[in-house]
Formats: structure tokens, C-alpha cells, sequence
């Protein structure tokens, strides 16, 4: 038994840092509860459908507690699947559960936001495409107003609506924002997401396990090692898979190298929204260096496909001579980019106190990832929870109070620093051995769970396999889930011209979270 709170939970070892419970749907509130007072958050909730094993629908959550990852999930009836809303304990559940209605038809009770998410009239109200029945054929056109959604209004003297997107300027995914502004300062932002939804959960189904990792890697590109990562330590939970050590470092190796690639092009968006195009270029010709000698050593310039169920499909050559080197180049770069950026007197000016997310703010709505260490969440998988190989690496976290852009680029700069320190250290210490280990062939029905801290945060990959060695039931979780509302929250009291630069200092997926 393990204590969270004040009660005692039966909290089964899935993993290292990962836990596994069955709580009946009564106790989901008591466990959320549990984990709010203890300091915990709510990182992940999703839904299935059981019904082919008699188990009517299931309900998921993944929370971080002091122990670690606890897995919960409940059993709901199949005539009428319903759970306690967990919104007024999480804020963040709230588009989650809006997600796993439009989705399977399960239904958070006692919810205040009942408003469609992903449906965007794309199916019948009364069809719930990761239902097991559902029939893929092409809808009837609807009309125009059935997609009516409401967003909410601002009333008052001199109070105006802008609409923007879903459709934008630049070469960026879609999402509407809805700003209510008095002259251009801004008194709510209402975002509506969804616009991306491909039905990946459901083009999961029935795939092969090596497949499955393909199509993990491609729910948000910009972390494709992350998210290929998690899926693959799923299945390797689930089917009892060793990965060789060597692996499991190379792994580690292309994590940060994600983590440098985002942050370096993040760093150069963030100069250029301030018009200091100086730092755009410079910073992109440092990331272009970066993707070249990456294609150039492991054959793709993001690593598409070098992680795989069992290991790793590609292994370093020169024993990452080449990596080194460039490596010292660029931590002398950044370094003198970053006084560039400290003495900017336009930068410093626009960064600073813009986009504010206080860190009881930040606290509350379950602010995760970069943006959270920026406003003093002191969270990060690879330092409170290491899996191997971050159990030996001593990962030093980066760490801000103030929560506006300047904090947020502070700790780009710093883990930038931090994962070029790492992958020299990776380097000289990379075991020998072989780099992949063939699954075994399931025998039964089984399921794991992946956690992964990607360049954005924590990155969740729940898998269900059938006995048939086939996937059941994938649910990737990005950390954007938790943090587009706090975009809202971070706008406010801004003008509107400054939306882009504190929108670009999240950089938040939206594929990610339109599954």
C-alpha cells in the first residue's frame, strides 16, 4: 500500500517511477483528490472501448504523485459511461474531457464545460468514432451553422471581437483565437483547436507493433524522438522486453538532440518576433548545421524512424567524433548569441514582463514542461524520475520565477546548454553491445504505459495490444493538452501585436492534441 494524501492506495509496480491502480469509478474522485493535496497533477486522461472483452468502456488517467507515474483506470457501464468531472480539482481535465466525449461518448458528470472539442460536425452527433462500431464511411455535408460553437462573449462599452484563424499568414498549423479587446489591450483570449484532427487514435487500431512506432512518431514532428520513444517503452513494458543498454543511450542521445534542434529554432522565432533578424538567421544557420550533421550520421534530419520497438534501428558511427566537435562550436555560439540577446536593449524591453504566467497561476491550471520550469514548476521527468540512461547523467534542471517570455527564452537558453553538455557525456560514455532485441511474440492480451520528457514536457503513450500481437487501443498525450490554456491566461492585459511573440514563447503542438 502506498499513501497519497490521506489514504492508502494499492498502487501496483508497472515500471521504474510507474504505477499501476483499478480504483472503482466511485474512488476516482478520492484519488484525484488525494493527489491535489499531496502536491500531485494531473498529466493525462483518455478513454476506451472494452466492450469486445465484456468490459464496457474504460476510463484513464495518468497522474505525477512523489511516487511517480500512477496509472489509474476505472470500468464504466456500457448503457450509460459516465465518471465524476475532475475539472473542479484539475482545470486542465476540462478540454479532456471534452475530447473523450466527442470521441467515445463517455461523459465527465457535473461538468461545467459541456461544449463540443474536436467534433467540428465532422460526424453525427450520435456516432463516436473511437467506438469499436463505428462506421468510417463519408458523411452527408452539414450546414454551416450546425458547426455553431459557442464561444464566450465579453460585454461592455468599447469592447471589440477580433477573430483570428483558423486559417493564418505564415506556414503554420490551424486554430482559431478569439480576442475581446478594449482599444489593443486584450481582456480574454478563447482559443478553439480541433482543426488538425486526422483520426490517428483510431488509424492505430489493428496495426503492427513496428508500424504503430512509425505512425507515434508522426502525431507532432518537431518530437518525433519523444513520442517514438514513449510508444516503444509501452510495448516493451507490455511484452517484457529487455532493451540492449546501448540502445537505450542511443535513445537518450537523439532525446537531446530534439531538445537542441526546438530550442535553437525557437530561440531564432523568438528574435524575429521582435524584429532582431540578426538572431533569426544566426540562430537558424546553428540549427541548419545541426539537422545536416544529424542526416548526415544517423540518415534523417529529425530522426524519423531511428527509434523502434526493441531498440534502436541506426547506431552511431565514428564514435561521435564529428558530433563532439560541433558540439564545442556550438556552445561557444549560443553563449555569444545569448549576450547578444542580454544587451539588446529593443529584446530585453519586449521579452520582459510580457506574457505573464504567475507561478500560482501556473500551479493551478497544471502548467507542465518548458513553459512551467519558466514560471517555477519545478518538473522534469529526467531529473525526478530518470529512466535509464538519465539515472547516471545527473541532469540539472532549469528553473525561472517570473513566467513572462524573457523567463521562457532563459530556460531555452539554459537547456540548451545543459543537453549539448549531456550528449558530450552520452558520447564518452556510450556502451558497447548490440542495438536492438526482437519482441517476443504476445501470448495474451497485454498493455504498457510510456513516459518521456520531451522538449515541450511530458510525453504519455498508453498502449493496448490484443492477444493477436495487434494494437488495440494507442493514446498519445502531448503536453499542449495542459498548456494551450494557459496561453489564455498569458495574454491577458497585453496588447494584441504582442500575441505572436508570447504565443511563439510556448511554441505549443497543435496536432498533438487533435487526435
Amino acid at each position: 500500500m502506498t499513501r497519497i494524501g490521506t489514504h492508502d492506495w494499492n498502487l501496483e509496480a508497472q515500471a521504474q517511477h510507474i504505477w499501476r491502480i483499478r480504483p472503482e469509478v466511485g474512488q476516482l474522485s478520492t484519488l484525484a483528490r488525494d493527489v491535489k493535496d499531496a502536491g500531485g497533477q494531473l498529466v493525462a486522461l483518455w478513454g476506451s472501448d472494452d466492450r469486445s472483452s465484456h468490459n464496457g468502456y474504460g476510463l484513464h488517467t495518468a497522474f505525477i504523485t512523489a511516487a511517480g507515474l500512477v496509472w489509474a483506470s476505472v470500468g464504466l457501464p456500457e448503457d450509460a459511461p459516465a465518471y465524476p468531472d475532475l475539472a473542479t480539482l484539475f482545470p486542465q481535465a476540462d478540454r479532456m474531457q471534452r475530447a473523450t466525449f466527442d470521441l467515445l461518448g463517455i461523459r465527465a458528470e457535473g461538468a461545467v464545460d459541456d461544449r463540443k472539442w474536436l467534433r467540428h460536425s465532422a460526424w453525427a452527433a450520435d456516432s463516436f468514432p473511437l467506438r469499436k462500431d463505428f462506421s468510417a464511411q463519408p458523411l452527408a455535408p452539414y450546414p454551416a451553422h450546425s458547426d455553431a460553437y459557442a464561444f464566450i462573449r465579453v460585454e461592455g462599452d468599447g469592447v471589440h471581437e477580433i477573430p483570428v484563424g483558423p486559417i493564418h499568414a505564415g506556414v503554420i498549423e490551424p486554430g482559431h483565437f478569439r480576442f475581446s479587446i478594449i482599444g489593443d489591450r486584450v481582456l480574454k483570449l478563447e482559443q478553439r483547436l480541433g482543426y488538425t484532427h486526422q483520426g490517428v487514435e483510431k488509424r492505430f487500431e489493428g496495426m503492427d507493433l513496428d508500424s504503430g512506432a512509425r505512425l507515434a512518431g508522426r502525431v507532432s514532428g518537431d518530437s518525433h524522438s519523444a513520442y517514438a520513444w514513449a510508444y516503444c517503452m509501452a510495448v516493451e513494458q507490455a511484452t517484457s522486453c529487455n532493451v540492449p543498454e546501448r540502445a537505450v543511450w542511443l535513445r537518450a542521445l537523439f532525446l537531446e538532440i530534439e531538445r537542441v534542434a526546438n530550442h535553437l529554432g525557437d530561440l531564432g522565432y523568438l528574435g524575429n518576433d521582435v524584429a532582431l533578424s540578426f538572431g533569426f538567421m544566426q540562430f537558424w544557420r546553428l540549427k541548419e548545421d545541426w539537422l545536416r550533421l544529424t542526416a548526415k550520421m544517423f540518415g534523417h534530419r529529425y530522426l524519423f524512424d531511428c527509434i523502434v520497438p526493441g531498440g534502436v534501428a541506426v547506431d552511431l558511427g565514428d564514435d561521435g567524433y564529428a558530433m563532439n566537435r560541433l558540439v564545442h562550436r556550438l556552445i561557444d555560439e549560443v553563449a555569444e548569441l545569448k549576450h547578444v540577446y542580454d544587451e539588446h536593449a529593443t529584446l530585453q524591453d519586449r521579452f520582459a514582463n510580457t506574457g505573464i504566467c504567475k507561478p500560482d497561476m501556473a500551479a493551478r491550471l497544471g502548467l507542465t514542461g518548458l513553459a512551467g520550469r519558466g514560471s517555477a514548476q519545478a518538473w522534469d521527468a529526467r531529473v525526478q524520475f530518470p529512466q535509464s540512461p538519465y539515472d547516471s547523467l545527473d541532469v540539472t534542471m532549469a528553473t525561472q520565477r517570473k513566467g513572462d517570455v524573457l523567463a521562457r527564452a532563459e530556460v531555452r537558453f539554459a537547456e540548451v546548454f545543459e543537453s549539448l553538455r549531456l550528449i558530450h557525456d552520452i558520447l564518452k560514455r556510450m556502451p558497447a553491445g548490440p542495438i536492438r532485441q526482437a519482441l517476443a511474440p504476445t501470448q495474451s492480451a497485454c498493455e504498457g504505459i510510456g513516459w518521456v520528457e520531451g522538449w515541450r514536457g511530458e510525453i504519455i503513450v498508453a498502449v493496448s495490444i490484443g492477444a493477436n500481437g495487434k494494437l488495440e487501443r494507442v493514446h498519445p498525450h502531448d503536453p499542449s493538452w495542459q498548456n494551450w490554456p494557459l496561453l489564455e491566461i498569458g495574454i491577458l492585459g497585453n496588447i494584441v501585436p504582442d500575441f505572436p511573440l508570447i504565443n511563439k514563447s510556448f511554441n505549443l503542438s497543435y496536432s498533438g492534441q487533435d487526435l
